[in-house]
């Protein structure tokens, strides 16, 4: 199979006789020769088994190559080996989804309404086996309710050998089963099975209340040993011990596995023959300090193979890793570019508008519920339209090809794509006018999938029209488009990074150790941040003397200029050309630089409960460290200790989950077991969130003795001070009883909160959220970075994060601003506002309103207008704002200019022919 040329019509699956009996890899429950192997993917690829094949295996069939409209079928293709001379490598195998057949007491292979998360995925997804309609696969009937068994692979080392936690399963399950009562047009029971509910991503914790109080999604907390049958049946009953400890019964329509993480075994030997070191869930083994790198010297990680990670998480580590690799590359960096010669672009100016039109099925995205061919049609008939066809896939690059090859032969000079989202997919048909010779702005999208196919499934009729009038009206708005120009912006090669704790170290560093001059602006008198006040870090390293290391490797880069006792006073410009004006000993500074990174951090916070602060003998976690750290005596004389987690967190007033206290909690317990064994430890905790291979220090834990009780936020541990003895009662969910304990040692496990700075989210345009962190980009795609160009985050400023995460983060940051640094030529945006300055009345409104500071006025000695506003092209993000509030109608967006915008609601009230 070419898959360059497949463009995911599955004709050749379709018609492929050959059926495989194992089909847990589709993520459905059939699977033929002919499969798809990223069932996510878009367009979809497919891929056949050659152990399977009859034309391989017998040389008899090959009817899929002769159905393949795309060519992309090629039975004579060869297994390659290429050898390729490289600097660095970046490791990013990926995981397998565990496949629960191996577990005969969840009847997954016996009963077809048992399904992994991951077929629950496809059921719920508009491309997906039933086109996004919820029904249960036995006989296609719509479910009353649904069950989720969390852990299946997961934290189970007796049944599949994963002790670990796989730190995804809580939250997809939580998504998909508010996502199935959203597709659910009866009311849906939906019921979540767990151990600990996991939650420590930003937002996740709020997105887990919003599930359970909102949204009405039951949470039990059972771990389910088995499902039974019913007899003439395809429902499944699941029993289980309720927390009140009594026997219950459940019948559901569907049971969803969530499943976790593995390895595959090839990549578990190939790392092993080239020297990668594993750990005990094999994973790829890094240290604290070192996330990103590989036993082997050279060979970098990112994504799941460096353990379990959501999306955000792979997104920050591959970001991460690409500048750990690209710091070990930069002497060579450029040496083997080649030079893109620049096509030159077609004037268009005075010509009469000759449209293309295309088209996209998008697989059975949109082909499903539109009639696709009678749009074409229509479309054909439209003004100006010279040319109309449909694609399988619009974006597949072979259609792109046809596509630029089709503007010159039949000299359009606009376009139309009606497909998906513009969002995604805009600037890749932009790139395909430019290729062609045409300016990328003569082009216009119609979301006919997104806005249409997908909201309007049950009524194709309808959704066919409504894709008619979203046509006509991208046509119409395109006719009258004109060529829009960029301005280019040299980009100043210097780096500025706010905040001097791990994350803007490691970010600073990343950017330094690339020839790039880096200013690194702490407000305090030393380097570290909270680093500083931690003993060990969760695979038992010396936090003080690798953070040591790191100051010190900081402290030589002769790239790197450290500002300590600065605060930021001013900051001017735009991306690429940024001002910023810090303030050190009575004495100011200006620092010109093309990006900016901030990594302000957090802190702990003071608990305002639990008696802190009335006995020296109820600290904090970080007093704890600190013990550690000055080998404090009095440790040895303790013999019974309390730990108490989520002080501050998961609370009304901060209802996020601080991510590194359960981890750090049981790290000082054990470090508590060494110095006296004999040691009465407990560790009060709501839900234990070690996830990842983190879950081996809860394992260890237990081992040692420490005790773990669970209490409930409503009925929190109640401490008392009587005759110098301190007495702790908690109320005991397991044992339905409450339970009082002395403590010699009381920590409080406080939360982290943000270091918040409105002046500076002020100065560079950034938003921060309700709980005092910056909110990124995009929560999942753009981790590393802010909405304003030139502006990038790491570390606790985005959320709390331990430290391994927090270095991988401020290296993703620095990678991100390096793609900039490296252009050293940037062109801002075509679609940006517009001033007619005879119609201005200089009254200001546009200047107050903006977000981004774009308008300001023409200054008072210029020769025209002054006084007039004028817009900086580099800073607007043509969101219209300013056009919207102009009173005197003296501003315009260009791209959506008033007569384009009357040309489409024209077009809407039209009726189709």
């Amino acid at each position: 199979m070419d898959e360059s040329k497949c463009v995911g019509c599955g004709a050749c699956a379709e018609k492929c006789p050959k059926k495989i009996t194992d089909t847990y890899n589709m993520g459905l429950k059939d699977k033929k020769a002919i499969h798809v192997e990223y069932p996510q993917a878009v367009p979809l690829k497919y891929v056949i088994d050659p152990n399977n094949c009859i034309y391989l295996q017998k040389g008899k069939c090959g009817a899929c190559k002769k159905l393949c409209p795309a060519g992309a079928i090629d039975f004579e293709q060869k297994q390659e080996t290429l050898t390729l001379n490289v600097g660095a490598v970046i490791f990013s195998s990926g995981f397998n989804p565990f496949n629960p057949s191996a577990l005969d007491s969840y009847r997954y292979d016996y009963r077809p309404n048992v399904i992994t998360s991951m077929e629950m995925e496809r059921i719920l997804s508009a491309s997906g086996p039933t086109g996004g309609h919820l029904v249960r696969l036995s006989d296609k009937k719509k479910p009353k309710k649904i069950a989720w068994l969390q852990c299946v692979g997961s934290r189970d080392m007796n049944r599949c050998g994963n002790p670990y936690c796989s730190s995804v399963c809580c939250m997809y399950a939580i998504k998909e089963a508010v996502v199935a009562k959203e597709h659910s047009e009866e009311g849906l029971d939906c019921a979540i099975f767990y151990m600990d509910i996991r939650t420590p991503g930003k937002e996740f914790e709020k997105f887990y209340n919003n599930a359970k109080e909102k949204e009405g999604v039951r949470f039990i907390k059972s771990r389910i040993h088995s499902i039974q049958d019913i007899v003439n049946s395809d429902d499944l009953r699941i029993s289980y011990l309720d927390e009140d400890n009594k026997l219950q019964s459940e019948v559901f329509d569907m049971i969803v596995l969530s499943i976790g993480m593995e390895i595959d075994k090839n990549i578990v030997k190939l790392s092993q023959k080239i020297g990668i070191n594993l750990s005990e869930g094999n994973f790829c083994k890094t240290s604290t300090f070192n996330p990103l790198e590989t036993s082997r010297k050279g060979i970098f990680v990112s994504g799941a193979f460096g353990g379990p990670k959501d999306i955000p998480q792979s997104v920050v580590y591959a970001s991460g890793a690409a500048c750990a690799a690209s710091e070990i590359l930069s002497p060579a960096r450029n040496t083997l570019a080649k030079k893109v010669e620049p096509i030159p672009e077609t004037s268009v100016i005075g010509e009469r508008p000759s449209i293309g039109v295309f088209i996209c099925k998008c697989g059975s995205n949109i082909a499903g519920v539109v009639d696709v061919g009678k749009v074409v049609e229509y479309a054909s008939k439209l003004p100006f339209v010279d040319y109309a066809a449909e694609n399988i896939y619009s974006c597949s690059q072979d259609n792109q090809d046809g596509m630029a090859q089709l503007i010159k032969e039949k000299g359009l000079n606009r376009v139309v794509v009606a497909a998906c989202t513009p969002k995604t997919h805009e600037p890749l048909f932009q790139e395909t006018l430019t290729s062609a010779g045409l300016n990328k702005y003569l082009f216009e999208m119609a979301n006919i999938r997104n806005h249409n196919s997908w909201v309007h499934k049950d009524t194709p009729e309808l959704a066919t029209l409504k894709a008619i009038d979203l046509v006509r009206m991208a046509v119409e708005k395109v006719a009258i488009a004109k060529p829009l120009s960029e301005t280019e912006l040299e980009v100043n090669q210097q780096a500025l990074v706010i905040g001097g704790g791990i994350a803007g170290i490691s970010a600073a560093l990343g950017l330094a150790s690339q020839g790039y001059d880096t200013y690194l602006v702490e407000k305090n008198n030393r380097l570290g941040g909270e680093a500083n006040k931690i003993f060990k870090s969760a695979n038992k390293e010396n936090v003080q003397k690798e953070l040591t290391s790191l100051i010190t490797a900081a402290q030589n880069n002769d790239k790197l200029h450290i500002r300590l006792n600065s605060s930021i006073v001013n900051v001017k410009g735009f991306v690429g050309n940024f001002k910023t004006v810090i303030a050190s000993d009575n004495k100011e500074e200006t620092i010109e630089h093309g990006v900016s990174v901030i990594a302000t951090g957090g802190t702990a916070s003071k608990p305002s409960e639990y008696l802190y602060g009335e006995d020296e003998r109820i600290i904090t976690s970080l007093d704890l460290d600190e013990k550690f750290i000055n080998n404090d005596k009095s440790l040895k004389k303790v013999k019974s200790a309390v730990f108490i987690q989520c002080v501050g967190s998961r609370e009304p007033n901060r209802p996020y989950c601080s991510g590194v206290c359960c981890t750090h909690s049981i790290i000082n317990a054990l470090e508590l077991k060494k110095i006296n064994p004999d040691m009465n430890i407990f560790i009060l905790y709501r839900d234990i969130r070690t996830y990842g291979e983190k879950e081996y220090l809860y394992h260890q834990a237990r081992e040692a003795g420490i005790i773990f009780i669970r209490y409930l936020a409503i009925d929190k541990p109640n401490i008392k001070i009587e005759n110098g003895k301190i007495s702790v009662t908690v109320y005991d969910t397991s044992l339905n009883k409450y339970l009082e304990m002395e403590a010699d040692l009381i920590t409080l496990a406080s939360a982290i909160i943000a270091n918040q700075d409105q002046k500076l989210a002020k100065f560079f345009k950034i938003p921060v959220n309700e709980d005092g962190f910056y909110i990124e980009k995009h929560a999942k795609l753009g981790p590393c970075e802010f909405a304003t160009d030139g502006v990038f985050l790491c570390g606790l400023a985005h959320y709390p994060k331990p430290i391994d995460e927090s270095i991988a983060h401020g290296k993703g940051a620095a990678a991100k601003a390096l793609t900039l640094l490296a252009k050293k030529k940037i062109r801002t945006s075509g679609t940006i506002a517009d001033v007619e300055p005879l119609k201005c009345s200089s009254c200001g409104v546009c200047v107050s309103i903006c977000p981004y500071s774009a308008p300001s006025f023409i200054p008072d000695d210029a020769r025209f207008f002054a006084g007039k506003a004028q817009i900086n092209p580099v800073l607007c993000k043509g969101c219209g704002l300013c056009v919207a509030s102009c009173r005197s109608g003296a501003l315009r967006l260009k791209g959506f200019d008033n007569d384009q915008i009357f040309a489409q609601i024209s077009a809407a009230f039209e009726k189709a022919a």
